[in-house]
């Protein structure tokens, strides 16, 4: 098998960058070429993406990779789920919701009065979060905006539009709209007329590992002259990660540590029971038809949300200053339900983390390092009770906890979680979400080849972990 080099773009809700892989001859090497924040802009109708200068961003970072890769093979997009542009005729009818937006309550209950949440969770599998797409499409049709579009795009397939001129869905990120199947991975057209929506909107469905084709004219004027073609990936930033846990055993569970942190085991089928319908977890499709059954908890947002507030306020705030603080912390700190809605939508973090223990009668930090403690401890926990859910609901009997991506970076959370699991922690690599994107691309050019644990098994050769042992175990 031959090799090369393709490009990686992965968009987060705080940040994108674009890496270049390369691949083959036994070498699998990222090289970050640009990285751009990616902020949501509050307006008076309510919280949106800049999509536009989003892609002036990932076109401009592509155009660094074919400058410092003139054979650019492909290139793959990843992203966050659920938020999606409108269209008609090809032209975006607005800026994109951002999911934090607060109009999707109301749209909550209208789909339960025509769908009750049992029934939604057999048909979709989907753990109940307000911001999910169906949701927010509904959101939309009752205020007349779908009258108006005759297409929607998850937003890595609106990015792969502008670059290419063709309209899909990839599966995998469609799974996470609520209106794919859960048993068939197509779409659920009776779920979609009995909700009010259009179907026209839908686009065709693709697996990872679809050639879309090469650049339209209209991006070869900001990328530059390149044979490159884009492919499909794992769109769903935690399908890519999960592609590159490095793991070849089945007995693991996963933590996709970022601005949320996704915690589950890998399955060939769904659970569909009431009782993992009522513990929260969801089915989504991975790679190659395999189910990502998980539990989306907040994530490492709480603490980034109490950094900003603090620099809202004039402050220089360093966070491994801050850690190393937090890590000093002598004695038990006070947790708090790392899962309530509560703190899904921005600002006031470090308030409203006193205002929910203070509500449940437990004693507010009274320091910052204290609160950054009790947010990783919280956040540890909520990890450890995720992990032993998905154990028991699934029947895996996990023996190890890979945490990958940003929070892999951070000691002493992965030493809390793996006192509070019991388990052995294996850290790394930070850039899973990229690598995953990276080997599905190769793979579909034929540079490498293999299931899933072939690939896996070039991530264990090419980054090494760093393991965790439980030093106290959390009954």
């Amino acid at each position: 098998m031959s090799g090369g080099v393709v490009a990686a773009v992965d968009l987060g809700a705080t940040s994108g960058r674009v890496v270049l892989g390369r691949v083959g001859g036994g070498e699998l090497r990222l090289t970050e070429v640009a990285r751009f924040a990616n902020q949501p802009v509050r307006t008076l109708d309510g919280l949106h993406w800049s999509v536009l200068e989003l892609y002036r961003d990932v076109v401009e970072g592509l155009a660094e990779a074919v400058r410092r890769e003139s054979a650019l093979a492909s290139i793959g997009i990843d992203s966050w789920a659920v938020d999606y542009g409108l269209l008609r005729e090809g032209r975006l009818l607005g800026d994109p919701y951002a999911y934090r937006d607060e109009r999707n309550a109301a749209a909550v209950e209208v789909v339960h009065e025509l769908v009750g949440p049992e029934e939604l969770y057999r048909r979709n599998g989907l753990q109940h979060l307000p911001f999910t797409t169906l949701f927010q499409l509904t959101a939309d049709r009752t205020a007349g905006v779908l009258d108006l579009a005759d297409s929607f795009l998850l937003l890595p397939d609106l990015l792969a539009y502008w670059l290419t001129g063709r309209s899909v869905a990839e599966r995998t990120n469609a799974s996470t709209t609520g209106l794919v199947g859960v048993e068939s991975g197509e779409w659920d057209f009776s779920l979609v007329e009995r909700l009010g929506l259009p179907p026209q909107i839908l686009r065709p469905l693709v697996d990872a590992g679809t050639d879309l084709g090469g650049l339209a004219p209209t991006a070869v004027r900001g990328v530059g002259a390149t044979r490159a073609r884009v492919t499909t990936v794992g769109s769903h930033d935690t399908a890519s990660a999960v592609v590159a846990i490095p793991a070849t055993r089945s007995d693991v569970a996963y933590i996709s540590s970022g601005t949320w942190s996704l915690v589950g085991v890998e399955l060939e089928r769904p659970v569909l029971s009431e009782a993992s319908r009522a513990a929260g977890f969801t089915n989504e499709r991975g790679v190659d038809g395999r189910v990502r059954y998980l539990h989306n908890v907040m994530g490492l947002w709480l603490l980034s949300e109490c950094i900003r507030d603090w620099e809202r306020a004039g402050e220089t705030v360093s966070l491994a200053a801050l850690l190393e603080q937090a890590d000093a912390v002598a004695g038990e700190v006070p947790v708090f339900d790392a899962d309530d809605e509560a703190f899904l939508a921005p600002g006031d973090m470090p308030a409203r983390i006193a205002a929910w223990l203070s509500a449940h009668d437990r004693p507010v930090p009274a320091s910052r390092p204290e609160l950054v403690r009790s947010i990783l401890q919280s956040l540890a926990n909520a990890y450890a009770a995720a992990v032993r859910s998905a154990a028991e609901l699934s029947g895996v009997d996990v023996r190890a906890v890979h945490i990958v991506g940003g929070g892999s970076q951070n000691a002493l959370l992965c030493r809390l979680t793996a006192d509070a699991t019991g388990l052995p922690v294996l850290a790394g690599p930070v850039e899973a979400t990229a690598i995953g994107n990276v080997l599905v691309q190769a793979r579909a050019l034929g540079w490498v080849s293999g299931d899933l644990e072939a690939l896996r098994a070039l991530v264990v050769r090419a980054f090494p972990v760093h393991e965790y042992p439980p030093t106290a175990r959390t009954p």
